[in-house]
């Protein structure tokens, strides 16, 4: 049976993920009902574990005292689960289809002509689903990685369907389900599935070298 994470840590695991979300989009991340969250970030900022944010971005986040708690709290579920060698060996998997998707999601955003970097302004249809095609593949490789991963940790479960469903509007034609940040895009996912595995095994991005 997968290891199931329990409220708190949900709620701040989002939150690490998001950097700074409203209660809907923490529930969404990880996968809760938002019924769930809206009482934990109340008892967790009376325990000056997150704050809220008011102004342009606003929402809540964790505090210094948030962080440390989260970063125990994931330390000690991955020792409870005995995960830690699956979470491993997901990262080194996930490494080596990262550099594709990257590439991918620039090749979304931007294009060559004539011996020129220029916007893809999205007017060739099969530029873009050649894109949308090395996306696809590179899911069909992530979800078996995914599968493993959640049957070690339920709380890794939402990712594949996130990056089907963000896939899939696209091919509908919501462009911005692609690479556009906030919004749970392929690229956000992705990004935020990346940064899970780091974070689960303690592990800093800015250390992180090529595959």
């Amino acid at each position: 049976m997968p290891y199931r994470s329990d409220a708190r840590l949900l709620v701040l695991h989002g939150l690490r993920l998001k950097g700074v979300a409203e209660a809907d989009a923490v529930a969404s991340a990880v996968d809760v009902d938002v019924a769930v969250v809206v009482p934990q970030l109340a008892e967790l900022a009376w325990l000056g574990l997150v704050v809220r944010r008011e102004g342009l971005l606003a929402g809540w986040q964790l505090t210094a005292a948030g962080r440390v708690e989260h970063e125990r709290l994931v330390a000690d579920e991955l020792a409870t689960a005995g995960a830690r060698s699956t979470v491993e060996s997901g990262y080194d998997r996930f490494r080596t289809l990262n550099p594709g998707v990257l590439d991918a999601c620039s090749r979304w955003q931007v294009r060559e002509l004539s011996g020129r970097l220029v916007r893809n302004d999205h007017a060739d249809p099969s530029y873009d689903e050649r894109v949308l095609n090395d996306l696809s593949n590179a899911l069909s490789e992530a979800r078996p990685l995914g599968d493993r991963l959640a049957e070690a940790l339920d709380r890794f479960s939402p990712y594949a369907p996130q990056l089907g469903d963000a896939l899939d509007r696209a091919r509908a034609g919501e462009r911005d389900f692609v690479t556009k940040p906030v919004i749970p895009s392929f690229h956000t996912v992705w990004f935020e599935m990346h940064e899970d595995l780091l974070v689960t095994l303690g592990l800093d991005r800015s250390s992180e070298t090529l595959p």
